[in-house]
């Protein structure tokens, strides 16, 4: 496999444009609004009129839809399938940051908070699904009520309003009723939504079908079933990948020593060299060192598949203190004595609790405005990118070992379900081009993070209001900013383009699919998500040009090696600042994008009509010439 250590090893220039914003989400036309159903989805906070009224999920479903289409005259939203009114008031004010004080109109349904001004051109318009609000924190004067609207991405809205009669809540009061149903005994409104779709994102990822186009099983490795019914292992998928020596009764074994029962299963392995990726849980080591003969003939096991090493790395990706530390409640580390010819790096990333607070002073950093005289030292003592940069570090030095030093590896948390998944999800959009394209990025979300129980509701919240929880964390906000950050260094590598990076985060939030609901496989079933529910990759593969890169080459034997030096690594502007109209390009990248995707179309039907009518000349030609010896010719081979 061919090694990419920059952008420039693809044949690609940095794209010169670094700081795409909100406007490249801005949605199409007016009159192709009104010609396809297409559901709404967030929307920025910033002035706009009722031709920007952005970003807006667009898509042409099936006639079977049945969604009402926004009149543009009236400026009203998109209502989705199953979106019903709940309260709307006219005396409202919004403070909005970046325009001042604005008089309006506030409607809540099921889904939504949509403000509309009334005194203002052009007409200003905030669009909000209620699955990304935090807390409502209200504050009462002798003369109104102000409500804060603190939120789980970057922004916080602040509205004000008279004080209700004394018979009738505020319209925000009966907002959290929508915005937390799980505490109000509602469900949450993915499970009302029904629109329907071309394709059923819910078939993109099928466990076998991966496994297979990764050519297992094979005489080293086995698909076993012992976790059909999740006894094993309730936070583990169905389908497990185990070395083909090991039998289930030792699986059992290795399950009791490892934490929650996740054992070490594989994720990947290299074509050629048979090297894999494995991940699991800490060893239930405890301050004793307790061993388990099983689980060390397990690693063993690990290590002999692969006849390129004799050699197996253990990344751990705490840093050294925590994983002593967590001796003291049972769990611990692999013990080079115990695990021969193991050897054990520490990763050094934070956990959950430190990523929550560096994102805390992130949003303090950006939002609503940027002190530009102390910025840069605003920025580092987030130490978000420092933290950014050890996880982009220690993925790539997993895929370093797997391919230029025919090295498995094991890679473990302590859960192995926060850390481990970034780590294992990182380095295997590195080493193989096919998780690089739209689809298999899907599977890749849906394999590494979804079937493998990263805890999405414990980490987002959903329709939670209990916001001081402390197992929220940004995650998986953060695998997606290490995603954003390959794409910069290496962006002709990747099928898709900024802007299916930030429609996923924010879908992430606003409980209008199925797809990042629950906190594993198990759950997702036993709550019928697939079957009540619509998948985001059902919407997303159904208008593929909106999410398409460009520039994009497929590279697929290309790994790739990112610069993780800090001086490479910068903020996510386009997403974490999207809502200061400030911080836009002059021209709207998203559409730009588009148009050269037409272009690239129009080019590329020209040149297959050119190779026709060379091949019919020369069939022709050669069917004219009257017979001749036979001479070898040696084929010219283009390559576009």
């Amino acid at each position: 496999m061919e090694k990419s250590g920059s952008f420039e090893s693809l044949g690609s220039k940095p794209s010169s444009s670094r700081q795409p914003s909100v406007d490249s989400l801005s949605s199409t036309s007016t009159s192709d609004r009104s010609s396809q159903a297409k559901p709404l989805a967030l929307s920025s906070d910033s002035v706009s009129t009722s031709t920007e009224f952005s970003p807006e999920l667009r898509v042409r479903p099936k006639s079977t839809a049945k969604a009402i289409l926004r009149n543009p005259d009236k400026e009203e939203p998109q209502v989705l399938p199953n979106e019903t009114e709940q309260e709307k008031a006219q005396d409202a004010t919004y403070l909005c940051p970046f325009a001042g004080p604005l008089r309006g109109t506030v409607m809540l349904t099921n889904y939504r908070l949509f403000f509309k001004s009334t005194e203002r051109e052009p007409t200003f318009m905030l669009d909000m699904p209620l699955g990304v609000v935090r807390r409502v924190e209200i504050y009462r004067t002798h003369r109104d009520v102000s409500y804060d609207i603190i939120c789980k991405d970057t922004r916080n809205l602040r509205f004000l309003q008279k004080y209700p009669e004394e018979t009738k809540k505020s319209i925000f009061e009966v907002m959290t009723k929508f915005a937390f149903p799980v505490s109000n005994g509602l469900q949450l409104f993915a499970f009302h939504y029904q629109q329907v779709f071309p394709e059923n994102g819910w078939k993109v990822y099928d466990a076998l079908a991966e496994y297979k186009r990764q050519g297992i099983p094979n005489e080293s490795w086995r698909i076993t079933k012992i976790n059909d019914h999740y006894e094993l292992c309730d936070t583990y998928p169905a389908s497990l990948v185990v070395p083909v020596n090991i039998p289930d009764d030792e699986l059992k074994k290795v399950a009791a020593f490892r934490g929650k029962g996740r054992i070490p299963v594989l994720s990947w392995i290299h074509p050629e060299s048979q090297a894999t990726v494995t991940r699991c849980s800490q060893p239930m080591a405890g301050v004793n060192g307790k061993r388990c003969k099983e689980d060390e003939k397990y690693l063993q096991a690990i290590m002999d598949a692969n006849a390129q090493s004799h050699k197996l790395f253990i990344f751990d990706a705490r840093p050294n203190v925590s994983a002593l530390a967590n001796k003291m409640k049972g769990g611990g580390v692999e013990s080079e004595d115990a695990y021969q010819n193991a050897e054990l790096v520490f990763l050094d990333i934070h956990n959950i609790h430190v990523m929550r607070e560096s994102l805390r002073k992130v949003k303090e950093a950006i939002y609503p405005n940027i002190d530009d005289a102390h910025w840069l030292s605003n920025l580092e003592s987030t130490h978000w990118l420092e933290h950014i940069k050890l996880i982009l570090a220690g993925a790539l030095r997993i895929a370093d070992k797997v391919e230029s030093g025919k090295t498995s590896v094991v890679v473990h948390c302590s859960d192995g379900w926060d850390r481990t998944t970034q780590l294992t999800s990182l380095a295997m959009l590195m080493l193989d081009g096919y998780y690089r394209t739209i689809r298999g990025f899907e599977i890749l979300i849906e394999k590494e993070w979804l079937s493998f129980g990263h805890r999405f509701q414990q980490r987002i919240g959903h329709g939670d209001k209990n916001y001081t929880d402390a197992e929220r964390s940004p995650v998986f906000v953060q695998f997606v900013d290490c995603v954003w950050q390959l794409t910069r260094q290496f962006p002709s590598a990747f099928e898709f383009n900024e802007y299916f990076l930030i429609t996923i985060l924010e879908h992430l939030f606003s409980c209008l699919f199925g797809t990042f609901l629950c906190n594993c496989e198990q759950q997702r079933l036993k709550e019928e998500v697939p079957k009540k529910t619509v998948s985001l990759w059902s919407y997303i593969n159904s208008q593929l040009e909106e999410f398409t890169n460009p520039f994009y080459v497929n590279y697929s034997n290309h790994v790739l090696f990112p610069v993780v030096s800090l001086h490479h690594l910068e903020l996510w502007v386009s997403y974490y600042i999207r809502w200061n109209p400030r911080m836009r390009p002059q021209e709207p990248l998203h559409q730009r994008y588009k148009e050269l995707l037409a272009k690239r179309a129009e080019l590329q039907k020209r040149v297959d009509e050119l190779k026709r009518e060379a091949a019919n000349r020369s069939a022709s030609s050669s069917s004219e010439r009257p017979s001749s010896p036979t001479r070898s010719v040696t084929p010219v081979q283009t390559f576009v």
